[in-house]
C-alpha cells in the first residue's frame, strides 16, 4: 500500500486526542453530505422540470412544423406534397390554418386563435386524449369546434346549445361599412381540452380546415402550416435539416425545441443558475474541510516530526494530508449521494412533495446528475485539501 495513502487512511479512521477536532472533523462531513444531497436532488428537480415541461409541449406542439417564410400562407402544391410523401421519416403530416379570431358567445367576448385542422390531424398530435369533457370535432357535422379550459372559463359556457361566433377581419383596407368589415361563422362547441401548458389551453379554438379557409376567404389549397410527425423523434432535427434543404427559403422548418426555442432556454439558464448557486454553497461548506484538515495538522505535529526523522518528506506529509481530505470527501460524498438517490426514488414513487393537489413536483433520476455531483465534489474537495495542505512546511512540523 502508497505510504501516505496508508498513514492518512489511518489518520481518517484514529480519534484525535483532542474532541474539539473530531467535532469539526464530523462537521465538516456533514457539510459534504448536506452540499451533495441539495446538489443532487436540485439537479434531479429541475430534470424532472424540464421532462414535465417537454411533456406539456409535445402534447401542443408537432415534431416539425413548416409555414411560409414571408406572409401567413402558402398554397400546398405538388412539388411540397411529392417532398412529404418522399420522406421515409415522416409517419404523418396535417394541414393547418392558425389566426387570431374574436369569440362571442352570449354577451361575453374573448380574442383567440382559431385552428383549422384537416381529419389527419389527429394522426400527428393526440389533442383528443386531453379532452376534458365533451368529444372530438365530428366531420359528419357541421361548424364543430373544440375550445381550450382556458378559453372556457372565460367563456362561460355552461351548456353546448348555444352557438360559439367566430369573426375574422376582412384582409385589405377602405371598408367603409364595418358590417362587411368581418367575416363570421357559427360553430357548436363539442368538446373542450385541457391538459398541455396553461397557454396552450387558453389559446385554440380547434375548427375543420374547411371552415377556417372559408372565415379566411382562402381557396382549398391554401393553407398557414403543415404540421409531421416523425418515425424517429430523435431524427427530427435531420429530416428537419433535409426539408429546409429540399424545400428552399419560401418555406421555414422547425422542430419543436425550435419552436420553444425561448422556453427551454429559460429552462436550462434556471438549471445551469440553479447548479451555480449550489456549488457556491458547496465550496463554502468545504471552508469546514480545510479547517479540519489544518487542526489535524495541529493535533499530529509530534506524530509529523517522527515521520520526518524516520525518512518521510515534507512532500509525502503534504500528501498524506491531501488524501486523508479527498477521503474524507469522498465519504462524505458516497453518503449523500446515497441519501439523494433514496430521496429522489420515494418522491417519484410517492410524490410526498407536491406542487397541488393533482400533481407531485416531478424529479428524475438522470446517471448523468449523478456523474456531475460526483465530479464536483470531488474537484473541490481535492482543491480544498490541496489548499489546506499546503501550509505544511519543515519549519512548521519542527517547532
Amino acid at each position: 500500500m502508497n505510504f501516505p495513502f496508508y498513514i492518512a487512511n489511518r489518520y481518517l479512521r484514529s480519534k484525535n486526542s483532542t474532541n474539539a477536532i473530531n467535532i469539526i472533523t464530523l462537521i465538516a462531513m456533514l457539510g459534504v453530505i448536506i452540499g451533495t444531497l441539495a446538489l443532487f436532488i436540485i439537479l434531479s428537480g429541475f430534470s424532472g422540470l424540464r421532462t414535465f415541461s417537454y411533456s406539456l409541449l409535445d402534447n401542443a406542439d408537432p415534431d416539425i412544423k413548416i409555414t411560409a417564410s414571408k406572409g401567413k400562407s402558402f398554397v400546398y402544391n405538388k412539388p411540397l406534397d411529392e417532398a412529404l410523401v418522399s420522406n421515409l421519416n415522416i409517419a404523418e403530416f396535417s394541414k393547418i390554418i392558425e389566426e387570431r379570431a374574436f369569440l362571442k358567445y352570449g354577451d361575453k367576448n374573448h380574442i383567440a386563435y382559431i385552428k383549422g385542422v384537416d381529419t389527419n390531424y389527429l394522426n400527428v398530435l393526440q389533442v383528443d386524449d386531453l379532452l376534458w369533457r365533451g368529444n372530438w370535432i365530428d366531420p359528419d357535422f357541421k361548424n364543430t369546434a373544440v375550445i381550450g379550459y382556458g378559453i372556457d372559463s372565460k367563456l362561460r359556457i355552461q351548456n353546448f346549445l348555444r352557438p360559439l361566433e367566430i369573426f375574422m377581419p376582412r384582409a385589405g383596407t377602405g371598408i367603409v361599412n364595418p358590417n362587411s368589415a368581418y367575416r363570421s361563422i357559427n360553430t357548436q362547441v363539442v368538446g373542450v381540452y385541457g391538459g398541455g401548458s396553461e397557454d396552450f389551453q387558453n389559446k385554440f379554438v380547434f375548427v375543420e380546415l374547411h371552415v377556417a379557409q372559408q372565415l379566411l376567404g382562402y381557396n382549398n389549397d391554401r393553407i398557414s402550416g403543415l404540421e409531421l410527425k416523425i418515425k424517429d423523434p430523435e431524427k427530427a432535427e435531420d429530416t428537419a435539416a433535409v426539408l429546409k434543404k429540399e424545400l428552399g427559403d419560401r418555406y421555414k422548418v422547425q422542430t419543436r425545441a425550435e419552436l420553444n426555442e425561448l422556453i427551454l432556454k429559460v429552462i436550462n439558464t434556471e438549471n445551469f443558475v440553479s447548479y451555480l448557486l449550489f456549488t457556491l454553497i458547496v465550496i463554502i461548506a468545504l471552508f469546514n474541510l480545510i479547517g479540519a484538515i489544518i487542526m489535524m495538522v495541529i493535533d499530529k505535529r509530534k506524530n509529523l516530526k517522527t515521520l520526518l526523522n524516520l525518512g518521510a518528506t515534507v512532500k509525502d506529509i503534504k500528501r498524506i494530508f491531501v488524501l486523508q481530505g479527498f477521503l474524507l470527501c469522498i465519504v462524505g460524498m458516497v453518503i449523500g449521494v446515497f441519501l439523494g438517490i433514496i430521496l429522489v426514488l420515494l418522491q417519484n414513487h410517492y410524490g410526498w412533495v407536491r406542487i397541488n393537489s393533482e400533481l407531485a413536483y416531478p424529479v428524475e433520476f438522470r446517471w448523468f446528475n449523478l456523474f456531475t455531483v460526483m465530479a464536483t465534489i470531488l474537484i473541490l474537495g481535492f482543491i480544498a485539501s490541496k489548499i489546506a495542505s499546503s501550509r505544511i512546511s519543515k519549519g512548521f512540523i519542527e517547532k
